[in-house]
């Protein structure tokens, strides 16, 4: 009678811890009241950036109370920024501008121009202004000993002084006509010597800046060109 009842102990310990094995499998949870819900992230589509719409105003929602409390939304328009105006420049100003700074330059180079030439012939000719020169022209000259001619402005008046042959004790004036207008003083005369009547005696031609004065030699002296005579300049 032991025999049996130990068997049927030994049974009931298996069985026992078959079920508790298979307790393993289930999974239990435990009571609770509160449930948690994840909200989704509040995103406002028109809030997002665009790069391609940077020039203008991002769009936003505006959000209002409405009449029956509730809170209603609606888009702003986008907004254009006006370029701001530029300031016109009136053309007849850079026009004005222009000629007076051409007639500038104009005025300044014309009187650097006459500052320049005023400094070559005080340079050249001196003051009063003074040309001079040998020529042999028959008047008691020759080639060893050569006439000597002296062309001057004095005061606005030619003068020319001939030593024939050198001799200063033979000296032979001849007056020109007088220069008129405002640097009358200051222009250069000067002189040449050649045949312009065909009658084979050096002439004299003076030279007073544009103008030209004749004087014949008669073999002894030089006259001034007589009215009529045909000459060859």
């Amino acid at each position: 009678m032991a025999a049996p009842h130990i068997r049927r102990g030994s049974q009931s310990a298996d069985t026992d811890y078959e079920i508790a094995e298979e307790e393993e499998y289930y999974v239990t949870r435990p009571h609770t009241s509160v449930r948690r819900y994840r909200q989704p992230v509040a995103r406002d589509t028109l809030d997002d950036y665009a790069p391609e719409q940077a020039m203008f105003v991002q769009r936003r929602r505006a959000s209002s109370v409405g009449a029956g409390g509730g809170i209603t939304s609606k888009a702003i328009a986008p907004v254009r920024v006006p370029p701001s105006p530029r300031p016109r420049r009136a053309p007849w100003l850079a026009i004005c501008v222009g000629m007076l700074l051409t007639l500038g330059l104009v005025a300044g180079l014309s009187m650097f121009g006459s500052w320049w030439q005023l400094h070559q012939n005080d340079a050249t000719y001196g003051r009063p202004r003074t040309y001079q020169m040998d020529a042999v022209v028959g008047h008691q000259d020759s080639a060893s000993r050569p006439s000597h001619f002296i062309f001057m402005n004095f005061n606005r008046h030619i003068i020319i002084v001939e030593f024939p042959g050198g001799d200063t004790a033979h000296a032979l004036i001849y007056t020109g006509p007088t220069l008129l207008g405002d640097g009358g003083d200051l222009l250069p005369v000067t002189g040449e010597f050649r045949d312009v009547n065909g009658d084979g005696r050096p002439d004299m031609i003076v030279h007073i800046q544009d103008q030209t004065i004749v004087f014949i030699n008669d073999g002894a002296k030089f006259r001034p060109l007589q009215p009529g005579e045909r000459i060859s300049l």
